[in-house]
């Protein structure tokens, strides 16, 4: 498992509970794992108030460079983030340099509004596979997906496939080639 890692992890009100948990469990295991919230040193509530968490850096003062993945988890909080201009520009440009980008459940819809999706095989909760479909992307109902840089699970329940898929896509230098057309996982690859 690649060590010394940087994660950033995006929080905002209403975020999924379990999903954060887990998501924060499996970022533990590379290394430094940063909130970032829409505010910096604000309390984040998640929705099912199992958990309150304080954003250690504010999505402005983020710079996408110095993380090796963002983590966006599910929940209400992906409808609250595609609201803050920062959040977007930082999922975007994450991109752009071919960071790792791991959405849950609801996370994709940050994904849709940072216009990274179009082309690209994604899944996710139901309900959002329409907004996927309508933004250009290929939806599946699959556990996880991983469409080069982009990695996406449906549930909570999907995240234990998650680790093994991070750590590779860790190792992999994915900034290179097409990364919309690289690795995917899953069987809409064959």
């Amino acid at each position: 498992m690649p060590q010394g890692k940087r994660i950033g992890i995006l929080v905002e009100e209403g975020f999924d509970d379990s999903e954060l948990i887990e998501l924060l469990r499996i970022a533990a295991d590379f290394g430094l794992a940063l909130t970032i919230g829409s505010s910096p040193s604000k309390s984040y509530r998640g929705k099912d108030g199992k958990l309150t968490i304080l954003a250690a850096t504010s999505a402005a003062e983020a710079v996408a460079d110095d993380y090796d993945a963002i983590l966006v988890p599910g929940g209400y909080a992906p409808d609250e983030m595609r609201l803050c201009q920062s959040m977007v520009d930082l999922v975007k440009r994450a991109d752009n340099l071919g960071k790792v980008i791991v959405a849950v459940s609801h996370g994709p819809q940050l994904l849709i509004s940072a216009d990274i999706v179009r082309g690209r095989r994604i899944t996710s909760w139901p309900s959002i596979a329409i907004d996927l479909e309508n933004a250009g992307a290929l939806w599946r109902d699959e556990p996880l997906v991983q469409d080069g840089n982009i990695i996406s699970t449906r549930r909570s329940c999907d995240l234990p496939l998650l680790g093994a898929v991070l750590t590779a896509a860790l190792d992999t230098d994915l900034s290179q080639g097409d990364p919309a057309r690289a690795n995917c996982v899953g069987p809409a690859a064959r």
